[in-house]
């Protein structure tokens, strides 16, 4: 699901393009959006290109490529799944063994989708409930999210698993966290504090990190545990 102010550039990236084969420059887009500045027509790019929907083209000025549309997104989305056993991968990146004992999981709600740009609304309503292995887990209440987007692969976060969240609104320095920014969108990053600010790294050298101010960015819960269906 895209903001409403996502759909917006979108849709006018895509029709500026089909009428006349190049797309709008960042002013046309700002005064397209009626926003004030063409910091947020960045950070509105920035979180099409994460979720793919948008591709910037190298060595071309003013060169963005629209790879998909809402339509086609939720078509390829709507497809089921096919039932998976979990391959369990800790939030340090180190894999380790599925649980053998059916009894040694814990039921977790499963909150939706994430990615730059998510709305947080996307987060805060239970999709279903799974079971998750009790070893990953430890102390405090924890919930599940799909990963949309390429942002952290890195990190060995890829599109479509799932990750295992405890929520919190503290971090250190270098934790992988799921990150309210600017009270509208929600994104798994790692956090870096840099003197007064707070960067949001992601995981995917064709991504740039990003830098708010302290008040900019709240933590909603820490990377603990991440599980992959294969097919």
């Amino acid at each position: 699901m895209l903001t409403r102010k996502q759909h917006e550039l979108l849709m006018f990236i895509h029709e500026r393009i089909k009428e006349t084969g190049v797309s709008p420059s960042f002013d046309e887009m700002k005064e397209a959006l009626d926003l004030a500045s063409k910091s947020g027509i960045h950070r509105l790019i920035t979180a099409l290109e994460e979720r793919g929907f948008i591709r910037r083209l190298a060595h071309r000025a003013r060169a963005l490529e629209v790879t998909k549309l809402p339509e086609q997104a939720s078509a390829a989305s709507g497809r089921a799944r096919q039932p998976f056993r979990p391959d369990v991968i800790d939030g340090g990146g180190v894999r380790s063994p599925a649980p053998q004992a059916a009894n040694d999981t814990r039921e977790l709600p499963l909150l939706g989708k994430i990615a730059a740009g998510t709305p947080i609304a996307a987060i805060q309503h239970e999709r279903e409930r799974m079971p998750v292995p009790e070893s990953m887990l430890g102390s405090g209440d924890h919930y599940v999210l799909e990963i949309e987007g390429d942002s952290m692969i890195e990190a060995g976060i890829l599109d479509g698993d799932l990750v295992v969240i405890r929520r919190g609104d503290t971090a250190n320095s270098g934790e992988i966290v799921v990150a309210l920014v600017e009270g509208e969108e929600a994104t798994l990053k790692r956090l870096r504090r840099r003197g007064g600010s707070v960067a949001l790294e992601p995981a995917n050298r064709n991504y740039e990190t990003r830098i708010f101010g302290p008040d900019q960015v709240a933590v909603q819960g820490k990377l603990v545990g991440l599980m992959r269906r294969y097919h």
